[in-house]
Parts: structure tokens; C-alpha cells; sequence
């Protein structure tokens, strides 16, 4: 498995290869959900490369970019029990050398959701994820449901600038108690973490609720609202959102569908969790 720092190594890593490329982006802090992302790559693609690098433009400025979980030698590892080709490993310098002059900005789809808390971290998402598009110019890109509304945009980004690459959305990997596996659990201390498993209960009681014939968007998102604030008391913390939308231009429905989602984020203590499921 090849480490990779610099743009100019991996272009000139990148000529040689032949076959599929398939390309997990990620933030690093690796955990199984991540390398689901790269076994699914690797059954499908004849080589996979993996990028870790905790892109700064996707942080507000009381954000935790400095306090984000890293462990680059446990992901090394990681990696390489999945069998991953390389990893791109690049320095904040080598991926902004100096002020840039151009992002990239998908309208409408990013002012919802986390986009009312978090307004300029889509804007970031997407000009680091076509820069890395640029960069290692894969066949596949593979992202997790866990960032469902992530994943929408990026797909739309695709569409809309003719970029060469086939977006492949993987299931969310949960904990035994249902938890949603993220890095940001690191943040939860030993009380936050006994009852961060309501945020799927809830979930899970809105899809019980839809499939014994409920479609009012308020009696689904009211069942949720309670449920989380039974647990979660005001001191711990707070709902940011719950949302029911179509899955392609995340627009808010008036009656419940198959196919829709539900998507929500809750503050509790230090972490901001997020959470969805497809009805």
C-alpha cells in the first residue's frame, strides 16, 4: 500500500494505473463504516485509493476542526486490512498552496438541513471533493447514507459540471445499540453515550409509525420531537432539525411517500450527530 503526499507524486502514481479506479474521500479517524465504503469499492473496482485529509474549508470558524479525532498510523492499518492500493495523505499546503480564488457552489440543495446551522460547509464540501475528483480522477467515489444530504450534493455537483464519475451511496454501519458509527462519537462522554441511542429509536418509531399506515408529516416528526426529548434533557442538549424531504432536491413533502426521508441532528454535549433513514 503506497502513501501518497504530494499532487505531483500521485499524478504520477495516478498515469500508471489501469482498470476501474474506485476513490473513498474521507476525513480519517477511520472506523467500519469507512471501511465498508472500501470493501464495497474494492469488489467492484480493480484498484481503490483512499484519501485522508480534515479539509479546513469545511469548518466554521467555532467549529472543531483543531479538536477533530486523527490517527493517521491506526488508519494506515485499517486500510491495509481491506486492502486499499494507496492513500492520499495530503498537508493543508499541498491542497491550498494559497487563498483561492474559486470554489464550488451548489445552490438551493445546500440551504437546507445542515445547511441552516452550517452555511458555508457544503460550499467546502464541494470544492475540496472536485479538487480530489481532479486529483485522482476515479471510475467510483463511494459515500456513506450517514451524510445523506452530503451525498445528495455531491451527486448533483457530478451532474451538473459533466464530472466523469459514478457516485455510489452506501448503507449507514451502525453500532449493536443502533448508533450511528461516526467520528464525531468520540466526543460523547460515558452518560451522552448511554442515551445517544434515541436518535434512532426515534427514527425507528417514525418507520414503525409509516408502515402501519401513518403519512402526516407532523404526527411522524411530533412522534420524534418526543421521544428524543424524553432522553435528552435541556442541560445535555437539543434538537437542531427534523426533516421529512424527497431524496432528490430535498424538498419538504405535505404527505409521506415510500422513498422519502427522514433526516435529523441533534447537539449532545461536544458532538453534532446526525442521523437518517430512507421510508
Amino acid at each position: 500500500m503506497k502513501i501518497i503526499k504530494t499532487i505531483k507524486e500521485f499524478n504520477n502514481y495516478r498515469k500508471n494505473l489501469e482498470g476501474k479506479i474506485g476513490f473513498v474521500p474521507t476525513m480519517g479517524y477511520l472506523h467500519e463504516g469507512h471501511l465498508s465504503l472500501m470493501k464495497k469499492a474494492k469488489k467492484e473496482c480493480d484498484i481503490v485509493i483512499v484519501s485522508i485529509f480534515v479539509n479546513p474549508t469545511q469548518f466554521s470558524p467555532n467549529e472543531d476542526l483543531e479538536k477533530y479525532p486523527r490517527d493517521f498510523e491506526g488508519d494506515k492499518d485499517r486500510c491495509r486490512s481491506v486492502k486499499v492500493d494507496a492513500i492520499f495523505y495530503p498537508e493543508e499546503k499541498e491542497m491550498y498552496p494559497e487563498e483561492g480564488m474559486t470554489t464550488v457552489i451548489v445552490e438551493k440543495i445546500t440551504k437546507k438541513l445542515c445547511g441552516v446551522s452550517r452555511p458555508t460547509h457544503f460550499q467546502g464540501v464541494t470544492t475540496v471533493v472536485s479538487k480530489l475528483f481532479n486529483i485522482v480522477k476515479p471510475n467510483r467515489a463511494y459515500f456513506g447514507q450517514k451524510d445523506l444530504q452530503q451525498s445528495i450534493v455531491i451527486k448533483r455537483m457530478v451532474k451538473d459540471l459533466n464530472i466523469d464519475v459514478n457516485i455510489v451511496v452506501c448503507p449507514i454501519l451502525r453500532e449493536d445499540d443502533g448508533l450511528a458509527m461516526s467520528s464525531r462519537n468520540e466526543y460523547l462522554n460515558e452518560k451522552e453515550r448511554t442515551v445517544a441511542p434515541i436518535i434512532y429509536e426515534s427514527l425507528q418509531l417514525a418507520k414503525n409509525m409509516f408502515d402501519n399506515g401513518e403519512k402526516s408529516v407532523e404526527r411522524l416528526k411530533l412522534a420524534i420531537l418526543e421521544k428524543i426529548n424524553s432522553k435528552i434533557s435541556d442541560d445535555m442538549g437539543k434538537i437542531d432539525y427534523v426533516e421529512i424531504f424527497d431524496t432528490e432536491n430535498i424538498n419538504n413533502v405535505m404527505k409521506v411517500n415510500k422513498g422519502n426521508a427522514i433526516a435529523l441532528a441533534v447537539y449532545l454535549g461536544k458532538a453534532r450527530l446526525i442521523d437518517n433513514i430512507i421510508l
